[in-house]
């Protein structure tokens, strides 16, 4: 797997998960950590966003795109 295909997946998931994923998820039943499921999943997805924004850094940077 090359490193420009990973960059457009940490890309691509955060959106997904934010936006793509909202009709799926938009229920209240499973309760996880007290919170509904559809306000879990928007905290997942802000903590996994910065993720994978660091994770996009650490392959440039091994690539030397960024100095």
């Amino acid at each position: 797997m090359s490193n420009k295909f990973k960059i457009v997946i940490l890309i691509v998931l955060p959106f997904i998960l934010t936006l793509g994923a909202i009709p799926f998820v938009n229920r209240i039943d499973p309760i996880i950590f007290g919170l509904p499921f559809l306000h879990f999943w928007l905290l997942l997805g802000m903590i996994l966003t910065p993720l994978c924004t660091y994770l996009i850094y650490r392959i440039q940077k091994s690539e030397g795109s960024i100095e």
